[in-house]
């Protein structure tokens, strides 16, 4: 399969947004903003009831997403290619491999043709495919009559008589958890609204704890639910004061204790609770520093964590008595080691389990807690993704985990640490058919502007012409700590078969070479993860693997910022912009306190009411203030109604803007889904939808659109 060509129509007029002008002054400076009436009075009653949306803002959606239509129309049987391939590339009836909990073994699975999972369980010993399997929730049956339906979590009881499941009916992440009777198959009378989505049962199984969320859609207490009871006479357990911090809860491997975690970006404290007691009240680990952060596991007398305390840039690992957990009594067990970064770490019987990154390499290593005697797990290939499922067990040799390239399907293996021998557990089908032979992976290294040498995971086809010619979709994101894996994803190779390069850029922001690379890419330094992308596109044209003007840039969420930015800096380098859920109004984003994540998102980008410094950084890249009369690439921007992350109004305006200020260039179009919120379409067939909308658009861009007259 090559490229194909597309027809070439003239573009419809675009629907031009009002302009209202609204003028606030900041630190003495003016800001004016023609299209904050996007933003509607009633917001946080839209994300409940996408209906409340104001009849204006309505319209106005509603001509964005008339106008992309209509310019992409041409599209539609390339789109329904597109959606066929990426379909043939899903085993539909596809299961995951079970994961033994006691007497019984859990797994999800897909029906043929079904767009939710199925939760299910089978006994722990069954040996033979023939074992009469336990159906305990079937999503396809309770997402009927839901447009949108995100089923979150589902955790078994310890006595395995009840399932705690939670699911989301609006796209706004407001999870209601619901308790299913396992012998009976039917749900309890009783529910528990507005929260995170997480339960985790008490030793017991009378209650469950899970984390509520305010009137500002932020998690900040813990409450404990006892069955039989309403949610009114559920125990606050914890509850934030501060508006800037997450709460969270979970449980160690050991199953002793219930982790409530609070967290900013850059800050952490952890207090425990005794799971074995359905009273238990919780008790502190180690008081919040700033700047430090700690995750906790339990070992016997000990609790084992992991921290940068003490100036571990990348993390060590420390322990301390369950009975002294403060910080002065913290003793390193795996000293620091610069540039080698400890993401994850794992307590069982006998073994401490962490996985490493170096260099954007990862790589697992098992230590023998008794005697201290450690072995690595690793691949060869120049970039790859690995990762370590927990499971529920605690007294075990085995560790599950899972590699994949850019070219080689996922394999799940269960390790044994001891003999350190791998079972192939599964294998990811590509039923349409995948031979990773006619593929290549490379990594390359960009030169930023400074000198950082910038990783870039690289996929295209063994036969490609590297020559120039090659049109090329690079992916970055860049924010929040977050390592994008080389991981195997079967939707980019249908570009890939029609001669694309597909490329990932590990930019600053992210910890792709350790937590200093995540430093250079925050707050101050944030401009740098537009430097670092940039720096990434001109290294792939000068090694011939695509040209200027032949690239298409994609990003979400922070990405999506990223992708604002490089589009007014470098607009010359991209055919193509897609900014998926885009954080582009970054400066009054971070000026409204009332919106759900701003406080939690200062220690990620600044302060700007209050810090001038912040505000002067923020301005100075923001997309959304940032347009100017220069001519720009084709933009796809996306985005939810119902999203509280990157809120609607985001990509709505940056669009009205651009079209508004643009000298040439485009068409700029804007989709949002009306019916769901920041992750879009719910069911995985669905979301092949908007796959095929991104990808079409991309083919389009590269190939060239009809000029816009503006």
């Amino acid at each position: 399969m090559r490229a194909e060509r597309l027809p070439r129509s003239p573009l419809p007029a675009a629907p031009l947004a009002a302009k209202k002008p609204l003028e606030t002054v900041v630190h003495g400076r003016v800001l004016r903003d023609d299209y904050a009436w996007m933003k509607a009075a009633n917001w946080k009653d839209v994300l409940k009831r996408p209906e409340a949306l104001p009849a204006d803002i309505r319209v106005q959606l509603e001509a964005e997403n008339a106008f992309a239509d209509a310019v992409l129309q041409d599209t539609a049987a390339l789109r329904g290619r597109l959606v066929a391939e990426m379909r043939g590339r899903i085993k539909e009836d596809d299961a995951s491999v079970p994961e033994r909990d006691g007497s019984f073994a859990y797994y999800k699975r897909y029906r043929e043709g079904g767009q939710h999972p199925l939760v299910c369980r089978i006994p722990a010993d069954a040996t033979t495919d023939g074992v009469v399997e336990d159906v305990l929730l079937d999503g396809d049956e309770e997402s009927r009559n839901h447009p949108f339906f995100d089923l979150h979590d589902a955790d078994q009881s310890p006595d395995h008589r009840l399932l705690a499941w939670a699911a989301d009916t609006k796209g706004s992440e407001l999870f209601t958890i619901k308790v299913r009777d396992l012998a009976s198959g039917r749900d309890l009378d009783e529910e528990v609204h507005a929260t995170t989505g997480e339960a985790v049962w008490v030793g017991d199984s009378s209650a469950f704890y899970y984390v509520g969320v305010d009137e500002s859609h932020r998690p900040v207490r813990v409450m404990r639910h006892r069955l039989g009871t309403s949610q009114d006479a559920d125990e606050l357990i914890y509850e934030e004061a501060e508006p800037g911090w997450f709460v969270a809860i979970g449980l160690t491997q050991s199953d002793r204790f219930v982790t409530v975690s609070i967290n900013n970006h850059e800050t952490s404290e952890v207090w425990l609770l005794d799971r074995d007691d359905p009273q238990a009240a919780p008790f502190l680990v180690a008081r919040r520093e700033a700047l430090v952060l700690y995750e906790v596991e339990h070992h016997g007398e000990d609790l084992i964590i992991l921290t940068n305390a003490g100036g571990a840039e990348d993390f060590k690992i420390v322990t301390t008595p369950v009975s002294r957990p403060q910080s002065e009594n913290w003793r390193d067990l795996i000293p620091h080691r610069p540039g080698v970064m400890i993401r994850f770490h794992m307590a069982l019987g006998r073994h401490l389990v962490r996985l490493e990154m170096e260099d954007a390499k990862p790589r697992i290593v098992s230590r023998e807690i008794w005697t201290g005697e450690e072995h690595v797990v690793a691949f060869a290939e120049e970039a790859y993704s690995l990762g370590i499922s927990p499971g529920f067990a605690f007294d075990t040799d085995t560790i599950r985990f899972t590699y994949s390239s850019m070219t080689t399907p996922a394999e799940v293996y269960d390790y044994d640490l001891r003999t350190r021998e791998r079972r192939l557990r599964k294998r990811q089908q590509v039923p349409s058919g995948h031979d990773p032979a006619d593929y290549v992976t490379r990594r390359l290294f960009a030169t930023a502007p400074d000198g950082e040498k910038v990783p870039v995971s690289i996929l295209h086809r063994r036969d490609a012409a590297l020559d120039g010619s090659a049109p090329l979709l690079l992916y970055g994101y860049g924010a929040y700590g977050f390592a994008t894996p080389a991981e195997f994803r079967t939707n980019p190779l249908s570009l890939v078969d029609r001669g694309f390069v597909y490329a990932i850029a590990h930019i600053r922001g992210g910890t792709e070479k350790g937590w200093r690379w995540y430093l250079q890419g925050k707050r101050e330094n944030k401009p740098n993860t537009f430097t670092d992308f940039i720096a990434a596109a001109e290294a792939l044209v000068e090694a011939h693997y695509t040209s200027r003007g032949r690239i298409a840039a994609f990003g979400g969420s922070a990405g999506g910022m990223l992708m604002g930015a490089v589009a007014n800096m470098a607009p010359h380098l991209f055919a193509g912009i897609v900014a998926d859920v885009p954080f582009v109004d970054v400066l009054n984003t971070m000026l409204d306190e009332d919106l759900p994540l701003t406080p939690p998102e200062w220690p990620e980008w600044g302060n700007p009411g209050q810090d001038e410094r912040a505000f002067a950084t923020i301005l100075s890249y923001s997309p959304y203030d940032n347009v100017r009369p220069q001519r720009y690439p084709a933009v796809l921007a996306l985005g939810g109604l119902t999203d509280p992350r990157v809120t609607y109004w985001e990509p709505a305006k940056w669009v009205a803007r651009l079209r508004a200020t643009m000298s040439g260039g485009g068409p700029v179009l804007l989709r949002i889904n009306m019916e769901a919120g920041h992750a879009g379409a719910s069911g995985r067939f669905e979301r092949l939808e908007e796959v095929a909308l991104i990808y079409a658009f991309t083919i389009k861009a590269v190939e060239g659109f009809e000029e816009v007259s503006v």
